[in-house]
């Protein structure tokens, strides 16, 4: 369980450093708008954040996110979601990106730095452990973290934590139907 935990760390942590290289993952601009993230949606966001953004689906354009509503981005990254989200809530609203890799952290808050959204903050935490209080947040966005993290228990019992009663969890997965063919899988892809 470590062992994975590890190496998903040490994959999105080397992503953040330099998104441009080569990743067991898909990252970037073009990969964002592949999966449905418009130029619009995209628009503003600083390229810091679009470059590493390694998500599985658009789900901060797809949640139904109320103005004024508090956010959790869980496994932010680099805070694509969590920007787009903050847009969504408005000035009266709150969003909450927390992820696991302190690069990332590091990405997102300078991409935050240079975009002027002041309704978002990034915390370095554990999906397991949220640094969040009981039922302080409305809406939940879990952006393609479940199959990376064994704790996957611990996690649903953290959101059931700090939603709300009548708050929703937005999460998207990869599901694979089948293993991937051989030439496909590298020892740091932990989808075979």
């Amino acid at each position: 369980m470590t062992d994975i935990r590890e190496a998903v760390q040490a994959a999105y942590s080397a992503a953040a450093e330099d998104p441009r290289g080569t990743h067991p993952f898909p990252t970037g601009r073009s990969f964002a708008q592949s999966i449905g993230y418009t130029a619009e949606a995209l628009e503003g966001i600083p390229e810091e954040c679009i470059d590493a953004f390694a998500g599985v689906s658009n789900i901060s354009m797809t949640a139904a996110i109320a103005l004024g509503a508090v956010v959790l981005d869980l496994g932010c990254g680099s805070g694509v979601d969590s920007l787009i989200a903050a847009r969504r809530a408005g000035p009266s609203g709150r969003v909450v990106g927390v992820d696991f890799s302190a690069a990332m952290i590091t990405r997102a808050s300078a991409g935050l730095a240079k975009c002027g959204i002041r309704n978002v903050t990034f915390q370095q935490a554990d999906a397991e452990n949220l640094p969040l209080g009981d039922a302080s947040v409305d809406i939940a966005l879990a952006n393609g973290i479940f199959n990376l993290n064994p704790g996957r228990q611990s996690i649903f019992r953290e959101l059931a934590r700090v939603v709300r009663p009548r708050g929703t969890v937005y999460a998207a997965e990869l599901i694979l139907a089948q293993a991937l063919p051989p030439a496909e899988q590298t020892t740091a892809n932990w989808f075979a």
